[in-house]
């Protein structure tokens, strides 16, 4: 009997001071043209990086990206007094056991990998403790190897495999690309949008200077010059969670108290993490003002059309009102367009404490909302029905 996928779609109005939360190749803010007006833009992994490593931080299971995982474990094995020409020997074959040909890298940049690896920081220690269990056969290579031949592979395959493809939390929500390691991809779980602006944003110059504190005599003042650009701008954020996929991702013995968990960590970084850039100059430390969830079976449903009409601001002034009621609007139409059958359930939370009844269930909290929505994204799966 087919289970249909299940998806937990998050979405967000964000208003942001005056920031540059992503810049472009000229440092100016990101830009794109939606709806024939500039929209303030920022990149999903701009946005998903801080998610992650909060994610990591609360979990205390950190991931890293590098390419450098052959001079981390030459390092380390000098640090535990082996020679340091055994220990880069050691460390190449990292790369030359990893596969039957070996994974591709640079011998002449300490054997660092040409492509990045992504994996649990700990997999460091296990590799260096990998080295340590066989250094009697890496002593034994080493002193046969000379310089022009090729490095003959002496670390067992599956065990050094196993250590570059195991994965942590996060690994399991965003997924893994590891070409070389087939064993090693996971698919992402988490899609995340693009944020952008539901209002026409154009960049804004910020004339400043910075000004010599030590003059010497017929110094004008001012030692530096520069003109930088901000945006303010109400955002729409949106992600969604293929619940089917992080179940399987995490494995079927995985209890459900632990995918609860997880999904309720993600969402409350989802809503509250902001990404770095120019922070110490513009602090732009704001609050969402509405996020929606809603569970669905089948397929996930994004309100960024909503915002191609680019919103006018109310009489007094502000985009979040509006910004507000044409989401709510684009939701009644979305249920009255695809029905309410595969709608589980959904719900609300706002800095208005009036409920928005189209958006299902008002919760008073963040973390409410998100411990409510983990709990009905991770619900018994029901049969499909039939068309």
């Amino acid at each position: 009997m087919h289970i249909p996928a299940r998806f937990l779609d998050l979405h967000v109005l964000h208003p942001v001071t005056a920031a540059n939360l992503n810049r472009d190749a000229d440092n100016e803010p990101k830009t794109i043209s939606y709806g024939n007006a500039t929209r303030a833009f920022v990149s999903p992994q701009a946005w998903k990086r801080p998610i992650r490593l909060n994610v990591e931080q609360d979990l205390g299971e950190h991931a890293a990206r590098t390419r450098m995982v052959p001079p981390l474990v030459a390092q380390k094995l000098q640090e535990a007094q082996w020679p340091q020409d055994l220990a880069t020997f050691a460390s190449a074959q990292i790369v030359q056991s990893a596969k039957t040909k070996g994974l591709k890298h640079n011998a002449a940049e300490a054997y660092r990998t040409q492509a990045m690896l992504y994996l649990p920081l700990d997999v460091i220690d296990d590799l260096v403790a990998l080295c340590e269990k066989h250094r009697t056969d890496l002593e034994e290579a080493f002193a046969t190897h000379t310089p022009k031949k090729k490095i003959t592979p002496v670390l067992p395959t599956k065990d050094l495999a196993a250590h570059l493809t195991s994965r942590t939390a996060s690994i399991n929500l965003f997924g893994r690309m590891l070409a070389e390691l087939p064993a090693g991809h996971v698919e992402a779980a988490v899609q995340m949008a693009p944020a952008f602006s539901v209002h026409r944003s154009d960049p804004q110059p910020d004339f400043f200077t910075a000004v010599e504190d030590l003059p010497q005599n017929g110094d004008a003042g001012s030692a530096h010059l520069q003109t930088a650009f901000l945006t303010t701008s109400v955002f729409y954020r949106f992600a969604t969670i293929n619940i089917t996929d992080l179940r399987h991702n995490l494995g079927s013995a995985t209890p459900t108290e632990t995918v609860n968990d997880l999904i309720e960590l993600f969402v409350r970084h989802f809503i509250l993490s902001m990404p770095g850039g120019k922070k110490t100059s513009t602090a732009p430390h704001t609050l969402p003002d509405l996020v929606h969830y809603a569970v669905r079976d089948r397929r996930s449903v994004s309100y960024g059309a909503a915002f191609e009409q680019p919103v006018k601001a109310a009489p007094q002034g502000g985009y979040t009102t509006p910004a507000r009621q044409a989401l709510t609007d684009y939701a009644a139409t979305i249920n009255r367009l695809l029905g309410t059958r595969h709608l589980i359930a959904h719900g609300h939370t706002s800095t208005t404490t009036k409920p928005l009844t189209t958006l299902g269930t008002h919760h008073t909290s963040f973390d409410d909302l998100a411990a409510a929505c983990a709990t009905e994204a991770t619900a018994t799966l029901t049969p499909a029905d039939q068309p």
